[in-house]
Parts: structure tokens; C-alpha cells; sequence
């Protein structure tokens, strides 16, 4: 078997892949069957009630509710790679061929459909041998070291712009020793590409740079361009700001199909967790934050970095401190046991949530954009999960009931006024004896403002039933204290109140509904039957994270079984995937891989194969798949509804990797396709990689037009009309601008 290896140049092998046996010889069909078969969806939309119809109950006026409903399969992962290679045992044959370079098999598919016609029908027959003459399977793998496409590692040493492009990855394929995924049996070219390989890459080129026209994008952003929350033409036309409407969504009629340019000096980030203490300061060149923050610790310029010398406003001398002294106030809040998923109100730079991790515990953490600068975009710089988000008009885009703590540090929000609105928004998220921990200045300050608002919280924490569990004095090292509420676990309170304020919501006021849905000033009962999500506390962490939720029970699932049986297949199948395929078989340097988005999470198994490493995963639940997203909370992980066909909140150049499981295919049929790959181009940091999974002609697509941006092909897979995509995001920007007229101040 031959090794191949970053310094194998230009080589483009045949290899054989089986995602559901590679790496081990011995898996038999019988341990298999049952657990990864899943079924295809197409009792999706019958099955389950999607986010989009929950949310057009509450917002006839939203534009992206307009119908949109997707009754179109989805395509599914059922019966995809992993789970019909399951029903293939190790003495399939199979025939590895050599190519030069992968766009060689293109022109060659018609020639081999009799090869693998003939392949299918020698299935049952097949003996013990591996290695056979015909092939099944068909992967082609990219090994190729580019200089030029290529990020500097990170290091604490500054280098050059020059050396920013120079710099080769230090990613490495598994080898034959490492790895089954390499059979070689033929002879290969070597560093010999032939001619007829070069013509072809010149035509494809060509054709591909025609078919498509990058431009530039010009936006007074420039490289922080976010098209919903930069739309500054609709945001000069609201009647009113007084809400913070103008830091909410206002996505453009016709989302951008341009490239937002890179900051000049731009190099790849530092890795977690040195990342959490220093940035490089041209990745996110802010210094006005650094100069109004520079004396509260937040943040300092010290060279080429903006180094977080201590945690925050709030946690001068340290985070760690300030959230061991939450726990010693409240020991029910029992860090990474009771309590595993927090949401953090006005966020800052995040440190509460980075030092989170440290306790086994996950934080949604959101800020507006632009107070004081880019604060959201220095969190995830740090390797630290956020989101550009307000309290304004609109529901959170989060399920009811689904945190187990809601934080705000000096966050500034008016929790009192109008009802309590803001603060019944975080009632409606917070889970039935969660807790409400509050450190603003109102509780350990004398100022009379202070006062006025720390009395009306009391008057209006009791008419919502919270109970204040401790109020504690100042902490002698950060100098803060804090308050801490309980949402009730019963009914009782809401019914014995003397006044009915606030109101509780009616019975047709579906609390899971988000999506651009209008803030409501009421409350929602607390569920107390026990079949009912709410009604009982999770499990600990981590035995949440594979548990099915009790409530699942009585439901059917996404790909068609009953719905314990459909988490715990699902569950099984992308622990397969991700361990004998993503972790060995792509090429990815895991190490280096920090901010990850799964853009349609379905129950969140992706996000839990990956437990075990230093990363962490936003789960996107689309608005037209099915409701899924209270069971990634209820597994202790976290996530948010969002509508690809407009941009997401977050930064430019935010993640490290996105994976797309037949999301693509399904977007295609209401959205421009175009505008989503700009759109994915734009969250990924350079060097980033992208999975997809889905049927061959949308990754045949977006082969092509990722190409075209110059992003580099690590492998493609196909089998029986589905594929498997992995690419690497380049440097490349065009030269071509494009001004993006209501993004001009």
C-alpha cells in the first residue's frame, strides 16, 4: 500500500471508501442493522409542524412566512453514504483506479456506468476478497500542497502579509498505516499531469469563470459587512428607533451574490484556547473599543494583538472567579451537572461564556451590533459562541423553555418598563425552575436611579411568580453582586395572584413560535403534564447529551419512526460518520478547527459526535424543516431558527467549518443558490472547510461554483445519486466591485 502524504505533489487517487466499516475490518451487518438505516423524509412536512408555520400564527406580516413552506422532500440523510454503504459487507469488490487529477473521472462516468451496473449485480456474489475489478464506490481525494492557497499557521510570532499567502497547511492525509481509507493498486502518474488532464482544467475554468462573476462587495461595512443588520437604507426609513429597531433584522429584498472583501493584513486566527486571552488585532481591527473599554480590563491593543487581560466589565480579576461565586450563592445552579445551557443577555466580548467551557457549560451569548464597536466579532475571534442579536420588538430566535440559566451581567436592558416585556421574553425561554441571574449595577449600587429600577424588579419578579433565591452582598475581588430568580415549576402562584399582572398568554399563544414573531407582554403556563417538554427537569450533563428526551415518546420522528427509535438511529449514524470519516478520511487538522455551524441540525447528532473535541457547534434549525431544536437543547447543546435564503447574524470570516447535510438541494427550490454560497463564503473564515452532503447534481453545482471562487477541492464522493463534498476556502477575492447601494451610508 502506498502512503500518501502531504509531499505526494499533485497526485489525484481512485481510493476506496466505506464509511460504515473503513478503520474496522470486523463490523458485521447484524451490528449495523437497526441502527443507521434511517428513513428517507419524506413524511417531513406530514409528520411534524415546521418553525414556519408555528411562526405564521403570531406574524401574518413577515415577509420570509409568505407560504413559503417547503413541500418538497427534503432529501434527507436516510439511506445516505454511511447507512446504504451498512448494508455492504468487507467483501465487497472494488476497483481503485489512479487519476491525475479529479476532474478526470467527469469525463469518464458515462464509460464506467456498465462497470458499476456490473459491480451492483456482483453484490450477493462477492467473496472475501477486497480488492476486486469493478467499483462501487467512487471517491476522489485531492493531496495537493499549494503555497499560494495556503493560510500562515498561527503562532504567537507576527509575520508578514507576504507570508500570509506563502505559508502551506500543515494538514496531512491519513496515510496506509493510519488509515483504511487508502487502497492503492495501480500505478500512479506521479507528478505527471497529462495533456489531456490540463486542457480540460483550462476549459472547465474558462466555462466556470464565465458562468459565474464574482464581484467585490462595496458596503460602508467593508469587511464586517452583515447584509440584514447593514441594511442602512430600510434602517434611515423606520419610523422609529426607540426599540432598537434599528439593530434587528431588515434583510434586503434580493440578498447579495457579491464577496465581502478580507481586512488587509488578515491572517488565520489563534488557536483555542491561547485565542481567548489574544486576538491578532488586524483580524478585527477595532481600537475605539480598546480605547473606551481599556480601562475596565476588557480589552488592551499590546502589539500585533488585543489581549483580554482580565474577563469583562463585570469580572475584572478574573471570570472564573465571578462564576464560582454565582455557584456559592446558588449551589443549585451546579455548574455542568443541573445546569449545562446558558444564555447570555448583552454579551460584551464574551468572556463569561469562553470561561464557561471551563465548567462544562455552553453559553448562547448575543450583544448588539455595533456597541462599542464589534464586540460579538472579538467573541468569535476568541473561539467564543455568539451572536449579533437585540431585546427590540421580536421574539428571540430560540424555542420556549429550553435554558436552564439566563444571564446579564450590566447588560442595560430595561427589564422594568413597558410591562416587563423584555423580561417576559426571557420567561418564555427560561425553563421551569431555571434561573435568572442578574449582576447590574441596580443591586449593589446606591444611586437613586439604581434604587427606583432594583424596587420595580422586585415588584415585578413577584407578579411573575420568580422567586429571589439570594441577594448577595459584594464580592470582594470583582466588587459585584448578584440576584438570582427562579422561574416556578407549577401553576399555582399564576392562579392565586391577586392582580392578573402580567397577563397569562392564550391558550393559542404557541410559546416555540420565533421567527420574526412580535413581543408579546404575557406569560406562558408552566406545562404540568408529565408527557409534556417542561414539565420535568433534563437529565444531568452528559447523560442528556444521548438520552431521548421523555417527551419524544408519544411522537413520531423526522425520518418516519417512532421518535426515541429515530434519535437513537440517528445518534448511531453520525457517530459513525463523524469517527470513521470526518475525523481520518477529509484531510482536516481537527486542532485547528474552533468555531463549527451544522446549517441544518435535525436532532443534533452531528453536534454530539463531536463532544470530545475542543470545539463547539451552532445548531441552525431552518424554518421549513421540522421543529427539532427544543430536542438539541434538551441534549444539552444549543442552537437557533434562521431562514438560509437571507444572511445570518453573525460577522464575516465567524467559522472555522459548516457542514450541510441535504440543506443545499432543499434551498434550491425557493432561494437563489448563488446568493447562499456568497452567503457561506462570507461566515467562513479563509482555510475554513466546507461538508456537504446531498444529492449528486447539487453537489455537482456547487463544485463548479465554488471552484469558480478558486476554493479548493479536498474530496468528492458519490454513490447511488448522493454525494460528499469537502472544500477548503482560498485567499481569492475578484477584482470587479459591486456597490451594495443600501448598505452606503
Amino acid at each position: 500500500m502506498t502512503a500518501v502524504t502531504p509531499q505526494t505533489l499533485k497526485i489525484t487517487a481512485g481510493i476506496y471508501i466505506d464509511d460504515a466499516t473503513k478503520g474496522d475490518g470486523n463490523v458485521s451487518l447484524a451490528e449495523n442493522d437497526g441502527k443507521g438505516n434511517l428513513n428517507t423524509q419524506e413524511n417531513q412536512d406530514k409528520n411534524e409542524e415546521t418553525k414556519m408555520d408555528e411562526s405564521k400564527k403570531h406574524d401574518e406580516q413577515s415577509a420570509s412566512e409568505g407560504g413559503e413552506k417547503s413541500g418538497d422532500d427534503s432529501g434527507g440523510q436516510g439511506d445516505s453514504l454511511e447507512n446504504s454503504d451498512d448494508k455492504k459487507s468487507d467483501s465487497d469488490e472494488t476497483d481503485k483506479k489512479s487519476d491525475s487529477n479529479e476532474n478526470d473521472k467527469k469525463s469518464e462516468e458515462n464509460n464506467e456506468k456498465s462497470d458499476l451496473d456490473d459491480g451492483d449485480k456482483k453484490q450477493d456474489e462477492s467473496s472475501s476478497e477486497t480488492n476486486g475489478d469493478q467499483a462501487d464506490n467512487q471517491i476522489e481525494e485531492k493531496v495537493d500542497q499549494n503555497d499560494n492557497n495556503e493560510l500562515e499557521k498561527s503562532s504567537d510570532e507576527p509575520k508578514d502579509d507576504g507570508q500570509l499567502k506563502n505559508q502551506s497547511s500543515n494538514e496531512v492525509f491519513p496515510s496506509g498505516a493510519q488509515s483504511e481509507l487508502l487502497n492503492e493498486t495501480v500505478t500512479q502518474t506521479g507528478s505527471f499531469s497529462t495533456q489531456a488532464t490540463e486542457s480540460k482544467i483550462e476549459k472547465e475554468t474558462q466555462l466556470s469563470s464565465k458562468k459565474y462573476s464574482w464581484k467585490l462587495c462595496n458596503s460602508t461595512a467593508g469587511p464586517d459587512y452583515i447584509p440584514c443588520l447593514d441594511n442602512l437604507e430600510a434602517i434611515r426609513h423606520l419610523p422609529s428607533t426607540k426599540h432598537y429597531e434599528h439593530r434587528e433584522r431588515h434583510c434586503p429584498e434580493e440578498p447579495p451574490t457579491c464577496l465581502v472583501p478580507l481586512p488587509e493584513r488578515y491572517k488565520r486566527p489563534i488557536e483555542w484556547p491561547k485565542s481567548r486571552e489574544k486576538i491578532w488585532y488586524y483580524n478585527v481591527p477595532h481600537t475605539k473599543l480598546a480605547q473606551i473599554k481599556g480601562h475596565q480590563n476588557w480589552v488592551k491593543v499590546t502589539g500585533e494583538y488585543l489581549t483580554f487581560p482580565g474577563g469583562g466589565t463585570q469580572f475584572k480579576h478574573g471570570a472564573l472567579h465571578y462564576i464560582d461565586f454565582i455557584e456559592e450563592s446558588v449551589p443549585d445552579v451546579a455548574w455542568g451537572k443541573r445546569s449545562r445551557v446558558v444564555l447570555d443577555v448583552g454579551c460584551g466580548v464574551a468572556s463569561f461564556g469562553g470561561f464557561l467551557f471551563d465548567r462544562s457549560v455552553v453559553a448562547m451569548s448575543f450583544a448588539p451590533k455595533d456597541e462599542h464597536e464589534a464586540q460579538v466579532q472579538f467573541a468569535l475571534e476568541r473561539g467564543i459562541p455568539a451572536v449579533s442579536a437585540v431585546m427590540g420588538t421580536k421574539r428571540l430566535p430560540y424555542p420556549g423553555r429550553v435554558f436552564d440559566i439566563v444571564h446579564c451581567a450590566r447588560c442595560r436592558v430595561p427589564w422594568h418598563i413597558e410591562g416587563g416585556k423584555l423580561l417576559l421574553e426571557l420567561n418564555r425561554v427560561l425553563r421551569p425552575g431555571g434561573f435568572f441571574v442578574w449582576s447590574a449595577t441596580p443591586i449593589y449600587q446606591d444611586k437613586t436611579e439604581d434604587v427606583e429600577i432594583w424596587e420595580a424588579m422586585v415588584e415585578l419578579t413577584k407578579s411573575m411568580c420568580w422567586e429571589l433565591l439570594n441577594k448577595t452582598s459584594k464580592d470582594a475581588v470583582n466588587g459585584v453582586a448578584v440576584a438570582a430568580f427562579r422561574k416556578p415549576t407549577s401553576n399555582d402562584c399564576y392562579e392565586q395572584r391577586s392582580k392578573q399582572e402580567p397577563p397569562l398568554c392564550p391558550e393559542s399563544d404557541d410559546p416555540n413560535a420565533a421567527w420574526n414573531v412580535p413581543l408579546q407582554a404575557c406569560m406562558h403556563k408552566v406545562p404540568v403534564d408529565a408527557s409534556e417538554r417542561g414539565s420535568q427537569w433534563p437529565e444531568r450533563w452528559p447523560e442528556r447529551l444521548e438520552k431521548s428526551p421523555y417527551w419524544l415518546s408519544s411522537q413520531v420522528g423526522v425520518y418516519g419512526k417512532a421518535a426515541p427509535e429515530d434519535f437513537a438511529a440517528d445518534n448511531e449514524h453520525w457517530k459513525r460518520v463523524v469517527t470513521k470519516s470526518y475525523l481520518n478520511g477529509m484531510g482536516i487538522s481537527w486542532s485547528s478547527v474552533r468555531n463549527v455551524m451544522d446549517m441544518n441540525a435535525v436532532y443534533g447528532g452531528f453536534a454530539a459526535a463531536l463532544k470530545d473535541l475542543s470545539l463547539w457547534v451552532m445548531n441552525v434549525v431552518p424554518i421549513d424543516s421540522p421543529d427539532t431544536l427544543p430536542i438539541i437543547y434538551e441534549r444539552g447543546l444549543f442552537g437557533m431558527y434562521h431562514d438560509w435564503c437571507e444572511s445570518f447574524s453573525t460577522y464575516p470570516r465567524s467559522y472555522d467549518l459548516l457542514h450541510a447535510d441535504h440543506l443545499f438541494s432543499k434551498l434550491n427550490k425557493r432561494c437563489n443558490l448563488v446568493a447562499i454560497v456568497a452567503e457561506v463564503d462570507r461566515i467562513l473564515r479563509p482555510e475554513g472547510k466546507l461538508i456537504v452532503r446531498d444529492n449528486v447534481e447539487t453537489i455537482n453545482e456547487l463544485e463548479n461554483m465554488l471552484k469558480s471562487m478558486q476554493w479548493e477541492v479536498r474530496m468528492t464522493y458519490s454513490k447511488d445519486k448522493e454525494g460528499l463534498l469537502c472544500v477548503q476556502k482560498s485567499m481569492w477575492r475578484p477584482k470587479e466591485v459591486e456597490t451594495i447601494k443600501y448598505a452606503i451610508a
